[in-house]
């Protein structure tokens, strides 16, 4: 089947033979016969067709070019936007990493223990194991033991290591457990992760004085996280009777499902735990 440009091209073409032929039949006699007023009434409504037509055609093609040239201005219109976009974007990617670096840096500065930068390069998809993988191991000095902080506070501590990567047990796995205070009371208990975003401050007896907003922040003496290190704040807390502990949630300051970049603690308290070089 002929497209429809061919059959177009083609009846203008059959139209313009018609005409120049008829013309030409024409043009010799009517002169002579006086047949000139009836040749021009029949000649020019095809003259008009013809004239229409070439008119038509030439919108058509001179449309299509001008849609075809849109259409590409338009193609690269929109790839230079997309460029752009993906350009804004590793940019914006790359401020926030130096917002991030900047904060750990500040907080290398501010502590008197060896700290080690490392990435997070995986996470444990289970909902029941609250774990990441880092990009330092053995090979960088990593042991089992080691305690995981960022700028914020406490992130976890490292669990098992390899020559290069190490897995990090973050504190709001339930086999997570720190010994911490109440800053304002110092009152004492244990900070349990519950494998969701929150964490369960344990065996905090009833008689102390805890409050919503209270900051929690380690004891040191578990001999792995540097006495101070903030963990979170209290977002609720209950008494029961007949009982002897508290009922006390912590939110943790680390955002664990932002953890981008954290830190190691080559040195910290104690340091009595068997290293597994």
């Amino acid at each position: 089947m002929l497209s429809k440009k061919m059959a177009l091209i083609i009846g203008v073409i059959v139209l313009i033979t018609f005409n120049i032929i008829f013309l030409s039949a024409t043009s010799k006699s009517y002169t002579s016969f006086g047949l000139g007023r009836v040749a021009i009434s029949f000649v020019a409504p095809f003259q008009e067709l013809f004239t229409r037509t070439i008119r038509f055609a030439r919108g058509i093609w001179e449309h299509y070019f001008f849609l075809v040239a849109v259409s590409h201005e338009n193609l690269q219109l929109k790839q230079s936007l997309n460029q752009a976009i993906e350009t804004n974007s590793q940019w914006r990617e790359v401020e926030l990493a130096n917002i991030r670096l900047r904060s750990l840096l500040n907080f290398q500065k501010t502590t008197t223990h060896r700290v080690l930068a490392a990435e997070v390069i995986g996470k444990d998809p289970s909902p029941w194991f609250k774990t990441v993988i880092i990009d330092k191991g053995k090979a960088d000095g990593l042991h089992k033991g080691l305690p995981v902080v960022i700028a914020q506070g406490i992130a976890g501590q490292i669990t098992e290591t390899s020559d290069h990567y190490s897995k990090v047990m973050l504190i709001i796995d339930r086999n997570s457990a720190v010994d911490a205070v109440v800053q304002r009371t110092r009152a004492r208990g244990v900070i349990k992760g519950d494998s969701t975003d929150l964490c369960q401050f344990d065996f905090v007896l009833q008689k102390h004085d805890v409050r919503i907003g209270d900051i929690v922040v380690a004891s040191g003496f578990d001999g792995v996280y540097p006495k101070g290190l903030p963990i979170g704040w209290i977002s609720d807390a209950g008494k029961r009777e007949a009982e002897i502990f508290q009922e006390i949630t912590v939110t943790p300051y680390v955002d664990f499902e932002k953890l981008e970049e954290v830190l190691i603690v080559l040195n910290p308290p104690g340091n009595d735990f068997t290293s597994e070089k």
